[in-house]
């Protein structure tokens, strides 16, 4: 079953040439992704009679044509894979023009929030997403990122009450916020970057101080965030222009 909704291109989600940011981006496929999730009766406004809840582990998207303020993007997302307590979903960004604006595949992790525990998706669940074959970038898996061994840059940071969502942790879209700050100046002016990967590794909460490391690895740009002691890493983000 392929989900589609339309998202108009407003202010706040714009940067250099009026065109739609990354965090903009992803806001609109985050969104999409919960409208699915709703429509299949697995939504935010579910989750006190079901119990269940989806969390996001991985992100991988590529830019090919970036739309402007003002824009309607047609969007469309679909389950394509789901295996014990994971779900691979994926993306294709339209303009309205009808052209490909950008893909994106993602991972999902299913929690029981009545035992704080993953829990198994059960085949009745599953069978609602009606899965679809289809891989955007034709792969059944997210590849794992690998660790810079040095960096050149660190920031640190204090995580206040305007970085959390509704179940107490730091928003996935404020990983990338965190990148971006992280990234050095002459780095930071190279934006938008076309390929955004973000794995999700250990959630972060109110008062929690997050140190964040950059590092240069060939053409991607990675940023690195762990715990202040260094002993708990929260995500990996890898930015860059690669095709």
């Amino acid at each position: 079953m392929i989900y589609k909704e339309q998202f108009k291109i407003g202010l706040k989600n714009i940067g250099k040439n009026n065109e739609i940011t990354n965090k903009g981006l992803l806001e609109c496929l985050e969104n999409i992704a919960a409208y699915h999730s709703d429509s299949v009766g697995y939504g935010i406004n579910t989750t006190n009679k079901t119990h269940l809840t989806w969390v996001l582990l991985d992100w991988k998207v590529k830019v090919i044509k970036r739309p402007k303020y003002g824009q309607v993007l047609d969007i469309h997302t679909w389950s394509r894979y789901i295996v014990k307590c994971y779900a691979y979903r994926d993306f294709e960004v339209y303009d309205d023009n009808g052209e490909l604006c950008a893909i994106a595949s993602s991972k999902w992790l299913l929690i029981d929030t009545q035992k704080g525990k993953i829990t198994k998706v059960e085949e009745t669940m599953a069978e609602k997403y009606h899965s679809e074959p289809k891989s955007v970038f034709g792969e059944v898996e997210i590849e794992k990122m690998k660790l810079p061994e040095e960096f050149e840059n660190t920031i640190s940071y204090q995580i206040k009450r305007r970085d959390i969502d509704i179940i107490g942790h730091v928003h996935n879209l404020y990983y990338l916020d965190l990148a971006y700050e992280t990234l050095p100046k002459e780095v930071y002016e190279q934006r938008p970057f076309n390929y955004i990967r973000i794995m999700y590794k250990k959630e972060i909460k109110l008062g929690e101080i997050v140190i964040c490391k950059y590092a240069k690895i060939e053409n991607e740009n990675v940023v690195v965030i762990e715990s202040q002691d260094g002993k708990v890493l929260h995500a990996v983000i890898a930015l860059s222009d690669k095709k």
